[in-house]
């Protein structure tokens, strides 16, 4: 194929990706909302001072964060029925919703180590002092050390969004229709060997231009929060 014949078919296969790099899109936005949700709780029970939810929280956390992506995938799509019912209506979930809640897990499990992180970074004179002055426990973690964690918290939750997203086509394996089972479909299609490099270099391309900007802005509230 001429080197113009190949840019056509590129083009013309490019909506067709678009679209399935937008479900790669709303899986990570998902995963990475409600793995923060979660990842948050966990990452208050390793700091408890019960033993037994600061056991069961680093159990849960070190298990997850230490599995496999796609063997959590794996599970979810398996052991997640295709369907349930709710108030006598079938409400059918989606394999991409599936494997959503796959992405989920390893997210909240490594945001919970954030969470203990950031918290552990303040030093403890100030939960001491706040105890001095008559400062409950809960009263000195949401109003003296969690204003303090923001900062701290943001540069590694992007860094985790950054890879989160270039996770994401491990959903392909699945069976889940986002961009690269997309791009193998067009290769498919074409049946022509020599578009297999334009179209995966164009889908190299496509994951650098969304996951790079946010690392190099997460660097820069790094070296900001660094300085402060």
């Amino acid at each position: 194929m001429s080197t113009s014949s190949i840019v056509a078919t590129v083009l013309k296969w490019t909506p067709f990706i678009l679209q399935g790099f937008l479900l790669n899109v709303v899986i990570s936005v998902i995963a990475i909302s409600v793995g923060t949700l979660l990842g948050t709780f966990l990452g208050f029970g390793q700091v408890a001072h019960g033993s037994v939810s600061r056991l069961s929280a680093r159990a849960v956390t070190q298990v997850f964060r230490n599995a496999p992506w796609l063997v959590l995938l794996f599970y979810c799509i398996f052991l997640i029925p295709y369907s349930i019912r709710v108030l006598g209506t079938t409400i059918i979930l989606p394999s991409w919703l599936r494997a959503t809640v796959g992405f989920t897990i390893p997210v909240a499990a490594n945001f919970s180590e954030i969470v203990r992180g950031a918290i552990g970074s303040v030093p403890s004179g100030q939960w001491e002092a706040a105890e001095a002055l008559g400062y409950a426990r809960g009263a000195t973690l949401f109003r003296i050390i969690l204003p303090q964690c923001y900062s701290r918290m943001l540069p590694p939750w992007m860094n985790l969004y950054a890879l989160l997203i270039t996770a994401t086509p491990l959903a392909s394996i699945v069976g889940v229709e986002e961009v690269l089972s997309r791009t193998q479909a067009a290769l498919q299609s074409e049946t022509q060997p020599d578009l297999l490099m334009p179209m995966y270099g164009a889908l190299l391309l496509l994951f650098f231009l969304y996951a790079y900007p946010i690392s190099r802005v997460s660097k820069i509230f790094e070296r900001r929060f660094n300085r402060a």
